[in-house]
This record gives C-alpha cells, sequence and structure tokens, in this order.
C-alpha cells in the first residue's frame, strides 16, 4: 500500500509515518516545516524517521530518501501550494492519504484567524480535489474534539450536534468533515475523520500542557493553570493514538454499510478516561520529583471545560481499545523530556 502522510514533521503524523513505513508499506511524507513551534523539534522527529538533514537544507519540493526505510520518503511541500501538490499527487499515485497537516492551536486561532483559513481549509480543499483528481481510494484526516464546543453532556458521542464551536480552530475542523462528506458522496471517495482527544507523549508539541508544565517545573518557574485547576481533559497517550489510527486506515468505509450509502464516518479517538488538570499535574511533579509553583487563572477565551471521548463505535467497528494508563505515559513522556532525544532541553 502506498501511502501519503501529511504532517508529518508532527507529532502524531511522524510517529505514524514511522509505523507504516516499519511494516512495508511505500510512505511518502510531507510537511511543510513551519515556525509555529520551535523547528529543532520537527527537524529531531524526521531525524527519527531517518530523514536527516539541518532544516536550511529542506529545499521546497525536493523528495528526500530515509536513511532508515527504503520505503519512507519526504518533501518539505506546503498544502497551499496547489500546483505543487497536484504534480505529487500524478507522479505518485497513492492509494491511501493520511491529512495529518493543519494549523493546530486553539489559542492561537484567536489571534491569527487567517492561518486556520489558509492551512486548515484552502490546504484542505487541495488534498480533497487531488484525491478526487488522482483515483486516490482512501482519505483519512484529523479532526478534533473540539468541534463538540459547548456541548455539555459527556460522554461526547459522534451522534452529539457538533453546532456550537467557541473557536475558529473547531470550526474548521467541522468545516472539514462537511467538505469530507460532500466528495464522499458527489465522487463516492472513502472518507474517516479522526477526532483527537487531547494527545500526549514523546515528542509532543512544545505549546501543550505537558510541554510547558515540564519545561516550567524544571527550571522552577510557575506554570499557569487556567480555570483555578478546575478542568479536565481525555488525555490520551501518542502510541495508542497511532495504533487506533492503523486501524483506521487499514479499514476504510464502505458505502453499502453507511448511512444513505455515503462511504464517510467520523470516530472519536480518545481514552475514555478524563483526567483531572490537578492530577495531570501530579504525576508530572511525581516523575521530575519537584513541586510545581502554580499560577492560578480565570478560563482562557476559546477554552473548554472538560473534554471526554466516547469511544464505544471505535472499538466496536475496528477493535480500538487504548492500553497505556496515564501513570506510565507520563513516565515515558518524562524520560524522553530529561533525555538528549530532546532538543529543547
Amino acid at each position: 500500500m502506498k501511502v501519503l502522510v501529511t504532517g508529518s514533521a508532527g507529532f502524531i503524523g511522524s510517529k505514524l509515518a514511522y509505523r507504516l513505513a516499519e511494516r512495508g508499506d511505500e510512505v511518502v511524507g510531507l510537511d511543510n516545516i513551519n515556525d509555529y513551534y520551535d523547528v529543532r523539534l520537527k527537524i529531531g522527529r524526521l531525524a527519527e524517521c531517518g530523514i536527516t538533514r539541518p532544516a536550511d537544507y529542506f529545499y521546497d519540493d525536493e523528495m528526500v530518501q530515509s536513511t532508515l526505510f527504503p520505503s519512507y520518503r519526504f518533501t518539505r511541500t506546503d498544502l497551499t501550494h496547489r500546483e505543487a501538490l497536484e504534480k505529487l499527487f500524478a507522479e505518485e499515485n497513492f492509494d491511501v492519504v493520511v491529512n495529518l497537516a493543519a494549523q493546530a492551536g486553539v489559542r492561537y486561532s484567536i489571534t491569527n484567524p487567517y492561518a486556520y483559513l489558509d492551512s486548515n481549509l484552502v490546504g484542505f480543499m487541495n488534498i480533497l480535489e487531488c484525491c478526487r483528481h488522482n483515483q486516490v481510494k482512501y482519505l483519512v484526516y484529523a479532526s478534533s474534539s473540539s468541534v463538540y464546543g459547548l456541548n455539555s453532556k459527556v460522554p461526547f458521542s459522534e451522534d452529539d450536534m457538533v453546532d456550537s464551536p467557541v473557536s475558529l480552530y473547531a470550526a474548521s475542523k467541522k468545516a472539514n468533515e462537511l467538505m469530507a462528506h460532500a466528495y464522499s458522496k458527489l465522487y463516492s471517495l472513502p472518507t474517516t475523520g479522526l477526532r483527537f482527544f487531547t494527545v500526549y507523549g514523546p515528542w509532543g508539541r512544545p505549546d501543550m500542557a505537558p510541554m510547558l508544565f515540564a519545561k516550567a517545573i524544571s527550571n522552577g518557574e510557575p506554570i499557569k493553570v487556567f480555570n483555578h485547576g478546575d478542568l479536565s481533559r481525555d488525555f490520551t497517550f501518542v502510541d495508542d493514538i497511532i495504533k487506533g489510527t492503523m486501524q483506521v486506515i487499514d479499514n476504510p468505509p464502505v458505502a453499502e454499510l453507511c448511512p444513505n450509502e455515503v462511504p464517510w464516518r467520523v470516530y472519536n479517538i480518545g481514552c475514555s478516561q478524563p483526567v483531572k488538570l490537578m492530577d495531570f499535574i501530579s504525576e508530572i511533579e511525581n516523575a521530575l520529583g519537584v513541586e510545581a509553583k502554580k499560577e492560578f487563572l480565570p478560563m482562557q477565551q476559546g477554552d473548554v471545560y472538560q473534554t471526554y471521548a466516547d469511544t464505544t463505535k471505535l472499538e466496536k467497528e475496528m477493535g480500538y481499545r487504548p492500553t497505556t494508563s496515564l501513570h506510565e505515559g507520563i513516565a515515558q513522556f518524562i524520560a524522553w523530556y530529561k533525555s538528549d532525544k530532546n532538543p529543547l532541553r
């Protein structure tokens, strides 16, 4: 199977590309390596997959061969560059596309809305069109738990209404689901959206709580605790997310088994065990052996009180079942954080 993984210098994308190449799939990774956060982390993730170059030596649209996997290549390409994307699809004849490239971050969308228009809407439109015109058999794409917005019913189910987003990021992910449905209906393109819940682990993003907390606590600096600590998140270890994503990749929707015979699905992919923010902080404190200095703050604009995934559908249809406990996951994350592999230490 030949797979394109966009966002392959990202947290989830880099690990997915590694696992797919490791099991023998032919993989092309794509990322624009932007500077939304420290590029050293993205270069380090690529190096883990055998894509070993300094940041300044990745040239636009050039194909780079992995030194670790003969079946893995990488290209620095931006999803908004339509002509370059069309050329790549025409040359490579992908069977499956996994679109994980997006402008991430809820709070960032408050101050930088146009970044989300370009990447999450224009970029996704380009992916859909390239799939349509190049006989791609299946598209898997990243949605988000943020689509549940002001929904107060828990746990969050795929059958819940998702018409009350509280950030532009959330609205862009809901739009992706609707765009995918239209293409599934119009062109019989099988699509599956994955509503990721809070993912953590080694090589995670530096703008997310685990990295922010670990850095601040290690340096003796106060951590920001929003809503005065009265928050809960469905923290999910990245290895469990990767296993679930690969199960989805291997099982495209069949039109005859889908509502209205449209080969379109969305799944929650989380842990189904929400953790109180203060308990999460305690696990990091224990793993580091340092007590955090805490700065308690009100709820941030665009945030939600809790996330809680109902993963029954994914468990029933794909056999998905996360196995990594919070204690074990935090231990692995902190071990990586303190190691020489962490380029931000």
